[in-house]
């Protein structure tokens, strides 16, 4: 079929936040993309608050992490404590090692914003169409039809980033599986008005009755959830006066702060069955839901669109096979659902320690966590602090202790052979590339690995330590040995990195990974 039978390669239902980070992920690679928005404006009610160093480090990779993080406020410590003043646990964010901050707060609607720009510096081949719903979508063996209220468009693959009810999920008949905490709880925004004791803290009010999250969110505005009674309903709580004796029994008046929005909502653990159906894939809520505990919502979702767009760059530039096209795209579920799954499995944890309605394992574990921290001077063990990892899918066997194999390596900032500093990955640019600890790694290649390298524009890059020479042009200089001290803890002399900067050979197999097709399930591993 020829490439004037396309409107595009690639549709995106919906520009929420997944959405449109798909469109800069896809718009960095040169994808021709058309994306659907029935909404004609951003939706103004900030629904995620934070995003952490990995999410950050996805969108270094098309130059808006800059941008992005002028707008938002560093997260430092979270607390547990009670209404009668007691703490409970708190942590403290240790610095992350990924070259971006580790958590911060955001504003959403602005965030979505700075994203929208970034789109548009691809406006020669992304395009968007605001307020133009998507009434169907049909796909054969060789394209997918998008129809809108407007007509229609055909494509060689969509992206279903249309939310947690997804129409697209709907009509093709995939399940949504999990459950809905019947419990409603009300979100109330607010502009801050004047600073209070200790509000940069993310405080987690834990009372099983009536838990409260309070939290800053970016650029000046805060946030508090609360749960409603069983006798509460949304009637309750419709006006601002309504909302201001929640806010009062916080202690919170209208000389801190002034209301501008809220919202009702109930927490959901949900995913699809299946996240791709032959040319289509749901990605982000459409594909997952899970409960706000943890901020990885959103969060998860912008990682979707990292990992699918690299993919299907590779597979749209033709670089793979049909054959090997597919088990890479099969791959994005296969890797994506696992880290999906802990991420709920720890949202759902911290809502128990939240609403004080831990097991007793969990509780013996809270104490002693306490006690040793208040011996020691330690924080308590943190959640959500094992690094970002693949379990399994396109790289060369599975990850394992003591391996670099689908982990993601430092970033610290390192230098060129003429003295240029930057953080690793903006040396590395957007595609493959090979890193060898003091010694070119193209040397450890057969002549069949290299040449399969070459296909998909790999580049080859020596790590030299500081007090050692270059060789080449291309040679880096880890100033603080930061990278070699890493490749040399996972028994690593050569790494390649995939686009998305995660690990998918080293020595012991320097093959280009063949992928890994079966399907994720749930109650595997």
């Amino acid at each position: 079929m020829s490439e004037d039978s396309f409107d595009a390669d690639v549709a995106i239902v919906g520009y929420g936040p997944t959405g449109v980070s798909a469109a800069n992920f896809l718009g960095a690679l040169g994808v021709r993309t058309i994306a659907f928005e029935r909404e004609k404006d951003i939706y103004q009610r900030a629904r995620a608050v934070t995003v952490n160093d990995w999410t950050l480090r996805c969108f270094q990779s098309v130059g808006l992490d800059t941008l992005l993080v002028k707008d938002m406020d560093p997260h430092t410590l979270y607390r547990w404590k009670t209404f009668a003043g007691k703490e409970l646990m708190r942590m403290t964010v240790p610095p992350s090692a990924l070259g971006q901050p580790a958590a911060m707060a955001i504003y959403q609607p602005v965030m979505e914003q700075t994203l929208r720009d970034g789109a548009a510096r691809y406006a020669d081949h992304v395009s968007v169409r605001y307020g133009e719903t998507v009434t169907a979508v049909s796909q054969d063996a060789e394209s997918a039809t998008v129809t809108s209220d407007r007509g229609s468009v055909r494509v060689r693959y969509v992206l279903a980033c249309d939310g947690g009810s997804s129409p697209v999920r709907e009509r093709l008949g995939i399940r949504l599986l999990g459950d809905t905490n019947e419990t409603l709880w009300v979100v109330i925004d607010a502009k801050v008005k004047r600073w209070w004791p200790d509000r940069q803290i993310l405080t987690f009010w834990s009372d099983p009755r009536r838990p409260v999250v309070d939290i800053a969110l970016g650029i000046g505005n805060h946030r508090w959830e609360f749960p409603l009674a069983a006798h509460e309903s949304e009637a309750d709580f419709r006006t601002t006066d309504q909302l201001w004796t929640l806010l009062n029994s916080m202690g919170v008046t209208s000389d801190d702060v002034e209301i501008h929005q809220h919202a009702f909502y109930k927490h959901h653990v949900r995913r699809a069955e299946r996240w791709r159906d032959r040319r289509i894939f749901l990605l982000g809520d459409a594909a997952h839901l899970m409960p706000p505990w943890a901020g990885q919502g959103m969060q998860s979702g912008v990682r979707d669109a990292n990992n699918l767009a690299w993919k299907l760059g590779q597979v749209l530039s033709g670089t793979v096979d049909s054959a090997a096209a597919e088990s890479l795209l099969d791959s994005y579920e296969v890797e994506r659902a696992p880290n999906v799954a802990r991420m709920t499995a720890e949202s759902e944890r911290l809502g128990r320690l939240i609403k004080m309605q831990l097991s007793g394992r969990e509780k013996a574990g809270l104490m002693i966590g306490a006690v040793v921290a208040k011996l020691t001077g330690r924080t308590p063990p943190q959640p959500l602090a094992q690094g970002p990892a693949i379990a399994k899918g396109w790289q060369n066997g599975r990850s394992a202790k003591g391996s670099a194999i689908g982990r993601m390596p430092p970033q610290p900032f390192m230098s060129t052979a003429t003295g240029r500093r930057a953080r690793l990955d903006d040396h590395l640019g957007s595609g493959f590339v090979l890193l060898g600890d003091g010694r070119d790694p193209s040397t450890l290649l057969s002549a069949d690995q290299r040449a399969a390298w070459d296909r998909l524009g790999a580049r080859y890059v020596a790590v030299r330590p500081v007090d050692g020479g270059s060789e080449a042009a291309t040679d880096l200089i880890d100033l603080e040995g930061v990278v070699l001290d890493w490749m040399r803890r996972h028994a690593a002399t050569v790494i390649a990195l995939r686009p998305d900067r995660f690990v998918c050979a080293d020595q012991g197999d320097l093959s280009v990974p063949t992928g890994d097709g079966t399907s994720y399930n749930q109650d595997g591993d």
